[in-house]
């Protein structure tokens, strides 16, 4: 069984209600579910949420919905929580971030064959960075790669960093990745990181993926053109909007 998880917090800190916000006349998480929900690869997706409003806009879309404990830490721990009540045992996990409302079904299809056709613990979907600009931006999470793929380091600093040149040049240089926050797990892996205590790299950069990296997991990430904006704000969401009206 292959099931796609969105972790969905309606007390979102910078957008309170976040996955209740309306995107040119669909919900975020109407607009998650649907596109996860299209993904043919995928046995069943589930929204995994703290609060009855969200579990009310699911009934109304037609979705299917489980309240998690809202003191659980993160969207991966709700992930965890959900597989565990499933009745029949998941063979992959895809963690689908709640806040990605242009998310494309073909990236989820993609991380799940790059599990079944190899032998990383995590695949992850990144896409190239083309903007210097993007590159020194902390809320552009990135990630350096080895030739065949896998993740070495994910930062909220440039990396890898270009000695002697300027930030301006760097991307002539060589390929840098930005990183998408959604994860498909083997369920050994889930368990794992859920297992772990968080590490002062996980702390320092707040990048939860670092705690099973440092743990000696491998991710393999899987390059995509798909057009993504995280909601983390008023802006991002007026951002969202604007793409969907330019459709």
């Amino acid at each position: 069984m292959i099931v796609g998880i969105i972790p969905a917090r309606y007390a979102a800190t910078r957008l309170p209600g976040k996955p209740l916000v309306d995107l040119e006349g669909q919900t975020m998480i109407e607009r998650v579910w649907r596109a996860a929900s299209a993904c043919a690869a995928l046995d069943a997706v589930i929204i995994a949420t703290d609060d009855e409003r969200i579990v009310a806009e699911a009934r109304r879309i037609g979705a299917q919905a489980v309240i998690t404990d809202p003191a659980l830490p993160s969207g991966t721990d709700r992930c965890h929580a959900v597989a565990m009540t499933l009745p029949i045992e998941p063979k992959i996990v895809i963690n689908i971030q709640g806040d990605e409302p242009l998310l494309q079904p073909d990236v989820l299809a993609d991380l799940v064959e790059a599990l079944d056709k190899g032998t990383a613990d995590v695949a992850t979907p990144v896409s190239r960075i083309t903007d210097w600009m993007d590159l020194p931006d902390p809320n552009i999470v990135k990630v350096a790669l080895t030739a065949e793929g896998r993740a070495v380091y994910f930062s909220r600093s440039p990396i890898p960093h270009q000695r002697g040149a300027s930030i301006e040049t760097w991307l002539d240089h060589g390929a840098y990745w930005k990183h998408i926050g959604i994860y498909a797990y083997r369920l050994d892996a889930l368990k794992r990181h859920v297992g772990l205590l968080p590490t002062r790299l996980e702390q320092s950069e707040m990048l939860e993926q670092l705690r099973l990296l440092s743990d000696g997991a491998t991710f393999d990430c899987v390059e995509t053109s798909a057009h993504y904006i995280s909601v983390d704000t008023p802006e991002d969401a007026d951002r969202v909007r604007q793409y969907l009206k330019a459709l």
